[in-house]
């Protein structure tokens, strides 16, 4: 799959859904981030920038990548229109063959699941190597499906936290994983349909 492929796919998820005016913020974000101090945050695949948002409004500098210049056009018009534009810088990158340049406090990937080729281990690894000393990687996995999910295949396998943080092989002497659990939430779908849906969720921080 080329990055031309990808981008055509992206842009035509996100191109078939009306922007978005007020984007919520992921739970698991919320819940992680509320008592931290603002810093340099990365928000990897970025959407509909309700994450970006919500953390530039709390005073974090924000850099918010994603495959789509559908999204990511989307996520620059309303920064500016929320007078966030200062803070959130709005890129997009094709994490297969780009990643970002900078160190950061706060690296969130939340939900960075595609049908199409990405070797998301490398992805991560990179990120937690993107990080300050004492900055944290927040990974936020489906562990269940939605009704409103774009993925109904019933063999699908999700990977809990403990499983993707051995796959990144970060050094314990450098990385402590802080959190891994898998709890339970009722979510609200896009059509606003509600369901209980389980995450995974993994806060690696570096400590040196």
């Amino acid at each position: 799959m080329s990055s031309t492929d990808a981008l055509t796919f992206w842009n035509g998820v996100h191109g078939a859904r009306p922007a978005a005016t007020a984007p919520r913020p992921n739970a698991r974000l919320t819940e992680s981030v509320t008592d931290l101090p603002p810093g340099d945050a990365l928000d990897l695949g970025c959407g509909s920038g309700g994450d970006a948002l919500w953390l530039a409004r709390r005073g974090w500098r924000v850099t918010a990548v994603d495959v789509s210049s559908v999204a990511v056009e989307r996520l620059a018009a309303l920064a500016a229109a929320h007078g966030l534009g200062e803070r959130i810088g709005a890129r997009r990158h094709d994490l297969r063959e780009s990643f970002p340049d900078g160190r950061f406090d706060l690296v969130s990937a939340h939900y960075l699941h595609t049908p199409l080729e990405l070797d998301r281990a490398t992805v991560l690894r990179t990120a937690a190597h993107a990080l300050r000393p004492g900055g944290r990687l927040l990974v936020v996995d489906h562990g269940s499906t939605a009704p409103w999910s774009w993925n109904q295949d019933p063999d699908v396998r999700y990977p809990g936290p403990e499983e993707i943080a051995g796959r990144l092989a970060l050094d314990p002497a450098t990385w402590t994983v802080e959190r891994a659990d898998s709890p339970r939430r009722t979510a609200t779908g896009p059509g606003g349909e509600t369901a209980e849906v389980t995450d995974h969720v993994l806060i690696i921080r570096r400590t040196g």
